[in-house]
């Protein structure tokens, strides 16, 4: 017998097969860390001479705004993968450091001054 296209009429997709694939996957509501990392990047602490940073690489995937870069006041566009960083030991907690946080080309950090 012939294989048919279309699709059976069961009352549930998942009742028709023990299989899973994209139509009869379960909703994601568990604990999706991982999915977070995948958009995000993996948040990283660096220490520096000015003080302890948190560092994300944002994937070019992932970026999809228009930054400026502090460090050569350059625009970062959307598809170019930099990184994003913020005060791990801000005074006024880590609600106002993330606020604070800013868009950088890599070599930018990477080559930023400490001098003040």
């Amino acid at each position: 017998m012939a294989r048919s296209n279309r699709p059976s009429r069961s009352s549930t997709p998942a009742a028709r097969s023990g299989r899973v694939n994209k139509w009869t996957r379960p909703e994601a509501t568990g604990d999706d860390a991982w999915l977070e990392k995948a958009r995000h990047g993996v948040q990283r602490l660096q220490d520096a001479p000015d003080g302890q940073w948190h560092v994300r690489r944002i994937s070019a995937g992932g970026a999809s705004k228009t930054y400026k870069c502090p460090g050569c006041g350059r625009f970062i566009s959307p598809g170019t993968e930099h990184l994003v960083a913020w005060r791990a030991d801000h005074w006024s907690g880590d609600e106002a450091s993330a606020a604070a946080r800013r868009h950088w080309h890599p070599k930018c950090w990477e080559s930023r001054s400490y001098r003040y």
